[in-house]
């Protein structure tokens, strides 16, 4: 059975890739815990949500696996700037790389928010990147919601990004470049960030990734109006939003909400999206409004925007052997309805 003892053994051979000396070494182990065959590590690292990162974390789970743990579980925060000094500090980045926050770069970020969660938000986030990609555009979307990371299982996405270099290469599906919290996570361990931590990691998402040319990045953002929703309005001025509501009254309430720091950080309010619009009969074609009316409607009128469209109840056809559980094809209802809502966010952008 594997021991602590066994564990701080494996990890010596394992280095911070900017300070080059052993995570042991430099008290980047911060926690061990054993039991049952899982180990539990919080490892810190001079620089999170990197290349680098990606790196180490798959040696240290193959090497505590090679130390007899049945899995391993990780979480990962920073070395304070007194800890990196003593160890040498970090290896200046090298200058001149163009990322999405140069100044000269012509994406287009969208990004999609609801003030509160179950609304369907994520949803929504999937299906105008996989639509807008239908339609010709190259697109990326950022897994934003660092605690509810979902759009990987969303998009029926197993494998993990490659590193090239210094550099991540983003997961790509149905012609969407995809990066998330998810691929940061070993065993679907939970993240106890706090907010500061967390702008850095998105910041890292926007610098470290190799995007390439992108049309338009969407961002999965998490609901309400939090330290990461704060950072992306401070990090991408000019970014442009959608709002998801549901058509009931307090969704919409809470969503208004996020609809207001928007306006107050001067990002454009592209429309809002009303999931969950209601149940249609397959049989009758009668409709249901499960959760009421007017949402949506009463949402735009109050931030002066528009209504892009209203999802109803559903599912897309299951594929075993193409498995995306939440995207919709381009012929079913509800994936033309996406279409139209996608054409007119090109049109909107």
């Amino acid at each position: 059975m594997v021991t602590k003892e066994a564990v701080l053994e494996a990890l010596n051979g394992v280095k911070d890739p900017d300070l080059n000396k052993s995570i042991v070494e430099i008290g980047g182990v911060r926690e061990v815990q054993v039991k049952e065959g899982l180990v539990s590590l919080k490892i810190a690292l001079a620089k999170t949500g990197t290349s680098g990162q990606m790196q180490v974390q798959q040696q240290i789970v193959n090497v505590v696996k090679e130390a007899g743990a049945e899995s391993v579980g990780l979480r990962f925060e920073e070395l304070t700037d007194e800890e990196q000094s003593k160890h040498g500090g970090m290896q200046e980045a090298p200058k001149g790389k163009t990322t999405l926050l140069s100044p000269e770069n012509t994406t287009k970020f969208i990004a999609v928010t609801s003030g509160k969660g179950g609304v369907g938000k994520s949803t929504v986030s999937v299906n105008l990147a996989t639509t807008l990609a239908r339609l010709g555009k190259k697109v990326g979307i950022v897994d934003a919601d660092i605690y509810g990371f979902s759009v990987p299982d969303m998009m029926g996405i197993e494998e993990r990004p490659k590193v090239q270099g210094e550099r991540i290469i983003p997961v790509e599906r149905f012609g969407v470049k995809v990066i998330s919290m998810g691929f940061f996570v070993e065993d679907n361990a939970p993240i106890i960030w706090r907010g500061p931590m967390l702008g850095k990691m998105l910041n890292q998402f926007f610098t470290d990734v190799e995007w390439g040319d992108l049309d338009y990045l969407v961002l999965d953002l998490p609901p309400g109006t939090g330290d990461v929703a704060l950072d992306v309005h401070t990090m991408l001025p000019h970014s442009k939003e959608i709002l998801v509501t549901t058509p009931h009254a307090t969704a919409a309430f809470v969503a208004a909400r996020a609809g207001a720091m928007a306006i107050k950080t001067n990002h454009q309010i592209l429309g809002i999206v009303e999931n969950m619009a209601y149940f249609e009969s397959k049989v009758t074609r009668e409709r249901e409004f499960v959760f009421g009316q007017g949402g949506g409607e009463r949402l735009a009128e109050e931030l002066k925007s528009e209504l892009l469209g209203q999802i109803p109840l559903g599912q897309p056809e299951i594929n075993e052997d193409d498995f995306a559980p939440s995207i919709y094809a381009e012929e079913h209802p509800i994936g033309q309805i996406y279409e139209n809502i996608a054409k007119r966010v090109i049109e909107k952008a």
